[in-house]
């Protein structure tokens, strides 16, 4: 009988986490109307720009519905998830710094990629670091349409 080698997909250990280093991550996500339709109604958000066609089309400047703007957020961290914390993380700290320069409208692909700007033990935590992450999303066509910079709480490799 092998032993083979088992190898577990996780996010990075606090220790793994390099500042400076930008993570791409890949596949993108290419949104459709059903996600943006299902997002905003199971977060009771009634806005009519992200749930009513023939009022979304004669608005100007976009003369469409727009993805609802949380789901973009949402889906910009998701993105980075299987790459970075995947089972790693101990919690989300705090959101700071978001913006959303352009839109995104059903059918466009998020991209998405994350800079580490710095990293610290925690004096309350043994065993845990904060880890500030810079998540920057794009579109197809390369327009940035979300920015957020993101505080977690990340474990430490286990002692082996």
């Amino acid at each position: 009988m092998s032993t083979a080698r088992r190898v577990v997909q996780r996010g990075l250990w606090f220790e793994e986490f390099e500042i400076g280093t930008i993570y791409e991550h890949r596949p993108g996500r290419t949104i459709t109307e059903a996600d943006n339709v299902l997002f905003t109604t199971l977060t009771m958000n009634t806005q009519a720009l992200h749930l009513d066609a023939a009022f979304a089309d004669a608005q100007p400047p976009f003369n469409q519905r727009l993805v609802n703007s949380m789901f973009t957020l949402s889906t910009l961290v998701g993105l980075s998830v299987a790459q970075l914390t995947q089972g790693t993380l101990v919690a989300n700290l705090g959101f700071s710094e978001m913006a959303l320069p352009a839109p995104l409208f059903h059918g466009d692909t998020m991209y998405a990629e994350t800079l580490v700007t710095d990293k610290r033990e925690s004096k309350s935590r043994p065993g845990e670091g904060i880890v500030s992450l810079t998540h920057t999303a794009r579109n197809q066509d390369g327009v940035i349409v979300a920015k957020a910079v993101r505080q977690t709480l990340v474990r430490k490799a286990p002692a082996e």
